[in-house]
């Protein structure tokens, strides 16, 4: 049983910061790329920031400069470090991780249950 949980989320007054933690837990052989999606309401979930095994990253052209993904892989766990926050930032931030569970087994993505983000203007 694989478990992704997500902490971090809040309110926070646009020109803020805020930092989201996404911890994996249970059967772990490997983490692959970890990612954070966000998905604002009536909106489709977009891809926030990715982060290779090797820790190459890629980001959205919207947070650009502005937010910074990484990872801690003793701990098996992502990190989103969100700077100049604007209302448009406004969503439920996901984390996703490519996990293997066994030596021998295809990498499987899996999901957290999401944590809220709320700017004001």
């Amino acid at each position: 049983q694989v478990q992704l949980v997500e902490s971090g989320g809040g309110l926070v007054q646009a020109g803020g910061s805020l930092r989201l933690s996404c911890g994996a837990s249970g059967s772990i052989f490997a983490i692959n790329d970890m990612d954070w999606y966000r998905q604002a309401p009536g909106k489709q979930r977009e891809l926030v920031a990715r982060i290779t095994i090797d820790g190459s990253t890629n980001y959205a052209d919207s947070v650009k400069g502005r937010f910074t993904i990484s990872r801690d892989n003793a701990k098996k766990t992502v990190y989103l470090q969100m700077n100049s926050l604007k209302p448009e930032d406004t969503a439920a931030y996901y984390c996703h991780a490519e996990i293997r569970v066994r030596a021998w087994a295809a990498y499987v993505g899996y999901w957290g249950q999401g944590t809220q983000v709320t700017v004001s203007s």
